[in-house]
């Protein structure tokens, strides 16, 4: 299914030029009229290549297969010369190579040769699905292709065919596991195409990081890019370790450390590089793009480094003042916002308390954030959901867990007190607050490639904002082989003592039958504890979560055999392959079993994406519970107690359940989409105020 076209996307250099809300007003009205002229599902079976490129590729596709490697190389040599004289001037003033019809014949022939050498190297011939992926990613697109259906390889080829243009090429995915991955899958297959390949991992050094983007293709996460961006910047501004310094005796630790983009934010309190290891940001390939531009962009970059020690005195006098608070007349709990704010009640009574009081508690405002971000420490964050406490190099910290991946946030903290609060909390030694240097989001961060594409298995539920956010289309590309996911009914449980005890007996059933079984959870704490009763009732299983993910190859690589229960947070749901056994075939596949509702429909479809791919017999289901966070958050007491009233043996009926579950996710979802609009405008009008002053990255 096509759902829209793809059009010329305005560079950033462009956009800036004109103002702000007459900017907004032209995305909306532009999205208005797409939609009023096209219809929102519209039907297609298109699976191959437009016309001029598609008889190029086919008359270059035989003699491709027939050459030898040193031949190939020498090909690869000729179609880079060749795409250098199709070179076109963009409204930017940079020069880039268009793949259109233009130079059809040279991008048929470029993926032509990709596709050979794919088969030469991998044994993987491409199908016509991933060739036109491959195509409508370099017509700056985003494709959704079903999980399981081939998008790595369409990847890779449209990034030795940009690479071939030439261009440096970003390829982003999920996390530093796929980035490893991913590299070591391409290195050959690039180098055949005489293409080098690089990586950046969270822990790779300066020197590092500057010979990765020195590769043709680079294969990172987009924080980290983006992280190297910002330091980039400060080097290019002056921003040299003295200049730092002066900012740290100028600024006090919380002050600099509070964002005017909202709360929680992350930050990264790595060493600034000794010089610029970017080149220019030319082309963009997103794997998983709606984790990457939606997700992912719920929260600002901030780049930031330790301040001054805090005033533990006061931190800890904030904290104790909030057992004397009483909800609902002293402070209230904000859900969009996941924090609490306190009422005037509230704020009279903590500028009684601190009445006197130096330090961090003076003035009463300042008194008022630190108790505020206390009180969010101790009821909206709950440890093994939303952070771990572990010990590295022997010393006890709080990390933060990255609620799209299920994984350790490495080197990110909290911005503002809440950090040394949820320290508090746990009784860790606080750490030293932090002084922003740089932030940015992705909203600003992305348009400023002079082109982008990428793909994702749930694209379809964010098309509009993605078109309005981006100006990127979203474009559906065909299953190759019929789906025979076999979809159960969903069921919705009086609480989640309920929902545990089904699970466990709908596990153990399937695993005896020699069915593989993924159980996808919503937290690391809600893993553990369906570990322990699996455990109880003789069930072998294996775990994959925040704090027990040193094995996730071998875990991913053993889900697929028979028999086999795998319990998951979302670390299953993204960039991987799970392989069956004959035995599992034959036993119906493997069975996707979600624990819960997920803000985002898109995230739901990933993890159900897990099984029935490459057309193999497979089956899903979800259980969820009353008193579930999403449930919990966004519907009245009032509301579950007349749900539980209405269930029968435990269960809500299906007639009422349905609805109220899809009408709840529609607004978590709404919420969130409020947000990062929200976002993106405050993140537009700071760097505003930036530039006025002189300070704009």
């Amino acid at each position: 299914m096509e759902f829209s076209v793809p059009t010329p996307r305005l560079t950033e250099r462009a956009r800036t030029q004109q103002n702000p809300a007459w900017d907004d007003a032209l995305r909306w009205l532009k999205s208005a009229v797409h939609w009023a002229s096209k219809p929102v599902f519209s039907a297609s079976r298109r699976t191959t290549l437009p016309a001029a490129v598609r008889q190029a590729f086919e008359a270059a596709a035989p003699r491709m297969r027939q050459l030898t490697d040193a031949q190939r190389l020498s090909v690869a040599s000729e179609l880079r010369a060749a795409f250098q004289r199709a070179r076109s001037f963009e409204t930017s003033g940079f020069d880039t190579p268009v793949f259109d019809t233009q130079s059809a014949a040279t991008t048929g022939h470029a993926l032509a040769l990709a596709g050979a050498v794919m088969a030469r190297t991998h044994g993987l011939v491409p199908y016509a699905t991933q060739y036109r992926a491959a195509w409508l990613i370099l017509q700056g697109s985003l494709v959704e292709m079903a999980t399981g259906e081939g998008k790595t390889v369409a990847a890779a080829l449209a990034a030795a065919v940009a690479a071939l243009g030439p261009q440096r090429v970003h390829l982003f995915t999920a996390n530093d596991y796929l980035v490893q991955r991913d590299s070591e899958g391409l290195r050959p297959f690039c180098a055949a195409l005489g293409l080098s390949v690089g990586h950046v991992l969270a822990t790779s050094t300066p020197d590092e990081r500057a010979a990765a983007y020195r590769c043709h293709i680079t294969v990172v996460t987009a924080k980290e890019l983006a992280f190297d961006y910002l330091k980039d910047h400060l080097i290019k501004r002056g921003e040299t370790a003295p200049g730092v310094l002066r900012a740290l005796a100028l600024q006090s630790g919380e002050q600099a450390a509070s964002s005017t983009l909202g709360s929680p934010a992350q930050h990264l309190s790595t060493p600034l590089l000794p010089a610029p290891v970017l080149p220019a940001l030319s082309m963009a390939i997103l794997d998983e793009a709606d984790s990457i531009l939606l997700d992912e962009a719920s929260m600002p970059l901030i780049l930031a480094q330790p301040g001054v020690a805090c005033d533990a005195a006061g931190h800890q006098r904030a904290f104790d003042i909030t057992t004397r608070l009483q909800r609902g007349r002293d402070y209230a709990a904000i859900p969009a916002a996941r924090a609490m704010r306190l009422t005037a009640a509230g704020r009279t009574l903590v500028s009684t308390a601190v009445q006197g009081a130096g330090g961090v508690l003076s003035p009463p405002q300042r008194a008022h954030e630190l108790v505020e971000a206390a009180l969010t420490a101790r009821w909206m964050y709950r440890r093994d959901r939303d952070y771990a406490v572990t010990a590295v190099d022997g010393k006890v910290t709080v990390q933060l867990i990255d609620q799209i991946t299920g994984r350790i946030a490495d080197g990110r903290q909290w911005t503002g007190a809440l950090q040394q609060m949820v320290e508090l909390k746990e009784g860790v030694p606080l750490s030293a607050p932090a002084v922003t240097l740089a932030q940015i989001t992705f909203q600003r961060f992305f348009p400023r490639y002079l082109r982008m594409g990428g793909m994702s298995g749930s694209l379809l539920e964010a098309r509009h904002e993605l078109r309005m956010r981006y100006d990127l289309a979203v474009v559906g590309v065909p299953l190759l082989r019929p789906s025979q996911r076999c979809w159960q009914r969903e069921v919705l449980f009086v609480n989640a003592k309920a929902r545990w005890a089904a699970v466990v007996l709908q596990t153990q059933q399937l695993a005896r039958a020699g069915r593989p079984v993924l159980v996808g959870t919503d937290s690391v704490k809600d893993s553990a504890h369906l570990s322990n009763l699996l455990t109880a009732a003789g069930v072998p299983h294996q775990m994959l979560n925040a704090l027990q993910n040193a094995d996730e190859a071998a875990c991913i690589a053993r889900a697929g055999h028979a028999g086999v229960v795998t319990v998951a947070t979302n670390m299953a749901g993204r960039g991987t392959d799970i392989q069956l056994d004959e035995a599992a075939k034959a036993a119906g596949g493997l069975h996707v079993l979600a624990c819960m509702r997920n803000r985002a429909r898109r995230t739901d479809r990933q993890l159900r994406g897990r099984g029935a791919r490459h057309g193999d017999p497979g089956s899903a289901q979800a259980m969820v519970a009353l008193d579930d966070v999403l449930l919990a958050s966004l519907t009245p007491a009032w509301w579950r107690r007349a749900l539980a009233a209405t269930a029968r043996e435990g269960r809500v009926p299906r007639w009422i359940s349905a609805p109220v579950l899809n009408l709840t996710q529609r607004m978590a979802e709404a919420q969130e989409a409020a947000h990062r609009r929200r976002l993106c405008l405050q993140d537009r009008q700071l760097g505003d105020l930036c530039g006025f002053a002189g300070l704009s990255e």
